[in-house]
């Protein structure tokens, strides 16, 4: 049967794809040099742009208020066309919430091979986004697309947020405390279902973690305890934390055997299904990494640079702040993620120190 024909139920995305999800993110390193000398222009209202490597845009409405915009699009992650859309816009809405803010309106971003891929599971794509900006409390009031050699999808977000709310990821404290609100290893997962070894007993745990709203962030902004958060998504724990570091002119320090993990991660190590991106994420800030003494170097090289979809958020929270930040979690249902996984240090030879215990 011609693939055009295909019911979109028969269609596996991934094999049209090089990449996968966040895991087709151009690397840190290249990405440094397109970046080089284009930085935000100097606006009075634009409060947070593409200096510190942040999660969105934020500009000052007035005294109160500021707007938050973002854009989020990639190759698909799993196979399914309805799951895929849901995945895409669960993760751009993820940028939103780790600035504090809550989303207002969201806009379709579409490619799609139309001489490989029928309409109809494109189609698919765009109820799963629906559905999911319909949890989130949002339209999906429009977009583009266009004809591409892979398909690949997200969605442009409005949001909103209080000024006092605003959390980046460039201002963390000495001293303070580091949690992370959802467990690694869904990029390993992911590559697991690409080459089709993906356990079906993983593949619902993966697909919740994937479709799950970060929107646990919009009530730690409120948090003052909070002083800096981010989301963890293509650059993997350590690139994501290396950024909150180097930001805050900090170091930090995390425990390995704290890191909560997705509960299969384990066989999947052992099956190498291995990211791409996990080796260009290594070669591009390992040097800035130091493993201590009884940490499995080996796995660390897998799991720290993993790179994550619509991963969890990643908080700097002030040791005084902990027991308010933990009430927040065990209320929204992360009573698993409330333990601290590091502390940010003043800064020292080395980034970002990963110690055994």
């Amino acid at each position: 049967m011609d693939e055009i024909t295909q019911e979109s139920t028969e269609i596996r995305l991934t094999r049209y794809a090089r990449g996968s999800g966040c895991g087709c993110k151009i690397s840190p390193q290249v990405l440094a040099e397109i970046l080089q000398g284009n930085k935000s222009a100097a606006f009075t209202s634009l409060l947070v742009g593409n200096d510190s490597n942040d999660d969105a845009a934020v500009y000052r409405l007035n005294d109160e208020e500021a707007l938050i915009s973002t854009a989020d699009f990639f190759t698909p992650v799993v196979n399914d066309p309805f799951l895929f859309g849901k995945v895409a816009a669960a993760n751009a809405l993820s940028d939103v919430y780790a600035m504090g803010g809550t989303p207002l309106m969201a806009l379709a971003l579409l490619g799609w091979p139309v001489d490989k891929l029928p309409a109809a599971a494109a189609a698919k794509v765009l109820e799963g986004a629906r559905a999911i900006c319909k949890e989130a409390g949002i339209p999906l009031a429009g977009g583009h697309s266009i004809d591409a050699a892979e398909p690949f999808f997200g969605l442009s977000v409005n949001g909103r947020v209080r000024l006092e709310a605003l959390k980046r990821n460039s201002t963390a404290r000495e001293g303070d405390l580091i949690l992370l609100t959802k467990p690694l290893g869904s990029g390993l997962l992911s590559t697991a279902a690409k080459r089709d070894v993906l356990r079906s007993e993983d593949a619902d745990i993966l697909h919740g973690q994937l479709t799950r709203l970060n929107s646990i962030g919009a009530e730690l902004g409120t948090i003052q305890a909070v002083h800096a958060m981010t989301d963890v998504t293509g650059f993997g724990l350590a690139g994501h934390l290396l950024e909150m570091a180097e930001g805050s002119g900090l170091s930090a320090e995390i425990n390995y055997t704290a890191l909560p993990r997705l509960q299969s991660l384990a066989y999947y190590l052992g099956q190498q299904t291995i990211p791409d991106a996990t080796f260009r994420n290594w070669k591009a800030f390992h040097e800035k990494i130091q493993l201590g003494p009884g940490v499995d170097a080996m796995e660390a090289f897998q799991l720290l640079p993993d790179p994550q979809t619509n991963g969890g958020l990643l908080l700097a929270v002030e040791p005084d702040g902990l027991q308010q930040v933990q009430e927040l979690l065990r209320k929204g249902g992360y009573a698993a993620f409330t333990e601290p996984v590091g502390v940010f240090t003043a800064r020292a030879e080395k980034v970002l120190y990963v110690k055994a215990n």
